[in-house]
């Protein structure tokens, strides 16, 4: 298996609101793409990834904060309580780690990869994987969660670090970034 391509910011795909997938849509190419966005997500040291950022406009993430794989198809948050604070990194904006607000506690639901409906209670980090990458299906990224003269440094500085990396490889650091 290889890992896919993830599509980087500024790339328009990771804009666009993902389509939901019909339960009749679940088959085994539905569940390829699944193992396909895991395998790389763990090649990558992500602890999710949304389909928007392997170029596939579906709602479907994958997320493990080390406690086992979820896959989701079709999420979405019914309940958010609290707030923290926490920093979050996203491989398709690498190198740019940004404090983010987010509900501390979330109740999400969907189907899994047989099609089976799911509702999930998440707290402290796996509620925060769950959130960003439920914003990627919606076409949100962690830089839209900033201020406008921070997201401007931050444009400034991804201009100047595609020009000094090219493509994206899988990290060699121990950091994981949600995706």
């Amino acid at each position: 298996m290889s890992p896919l391509e993830i599509r980087r910011y500024p790339d328009p795909i990771l804009r666009q609101i993902s389509t939901s997938v019909e339960a009749k849509e679940i088959d085994t190419s539905l569940q390829n793409l699944i193992d396909n966005m895991a395998y790389t997500m763990y090649i990558f040291k992500g602890l999710g990834l949304a389909a928007p950022q392997v170029g596939v406009l579906s709602r479907i993430i994958t997320v493990d904060t080390g406690e086992g794989l979820i896959a989701l198809v079709n999420p979405r948050i019914l309940k958010g309580e609290g707030e923290e604070i926490g920093e979050e990194g996203c491989l398709s904006i690498p190198d740019i780690w940004l404090e983010i607000k987010r509900a501390r506690k979330v109740i999400v639901d969907g189907m899994d990869r047989t099609g089976q409906k799911v509702l999930l209670e998440a707290e402290g980090l796996l509620a925060r994987a769950f959130q960003h990458e439920i914003d990627h299906l919606n076409g949100v990224l962690i830089i839209d969660r900033v201020s406008h003269l921070q997201r401007q440094l931050i444009e400034s500085k991804l201009r100047r670090l595609r020009k000094e990396q090219g493509t994206l490889r899988p990290s060699s650091s121990n950091r994981k970034s949600f995706t």
